[in-house]
């Protein structure tokens, strides 16, 4: 039976890289994947692959790719406040969800 991470974050959040090589670098959340826990960031974890043609008229080289990250190595970054946070979760009387900021109290969920 697979299991699916719960994420607080979403895609085109700003989220800064915690370890790593890429420590310290910021960019937008470009794809996230639940099944494995991970998440694609524009821009960090940039990665090379060779490959050769595989099809009549496909082009060998050098392809770069953004490789996924996994999310406990990132921490969101508050569009309000401009730190990083933790985020938290409201609930309104009339059950909607909404995500916070942990640091200046704003909602995220604009």
């Amino acid at each position: 039976m697979a299991r699916t991470h719960q994420f607080r974050l979403r895609k085109g959040d700003t989220v800064e890289v915690l370890s790593g090589r890429d420590k310290g670098l910021q960019g937008a959340i470009d794809r996230v994947v639940p099944e494995t826990g991970q998440l694609v960031v524009e821009g960090i974890n940039v990665r090379k692959r060779h490959t050769k043609p595989r099809a009549m008229g496909q082009r060998a080289g050098i392809i770069e790719f953004n490789a996924p990250l996994d999310a406990s190595n990132v921490m969101l970054v508050c569009p309000h406040c401009g730190t990083r946070s933790r985020i938290g979760v409201r609930v309104s009387r009339r059950g909607v969800r909404t995500r916070n900021c942990k640091s200046c109290n704003e909602s995220l969920d604009d």
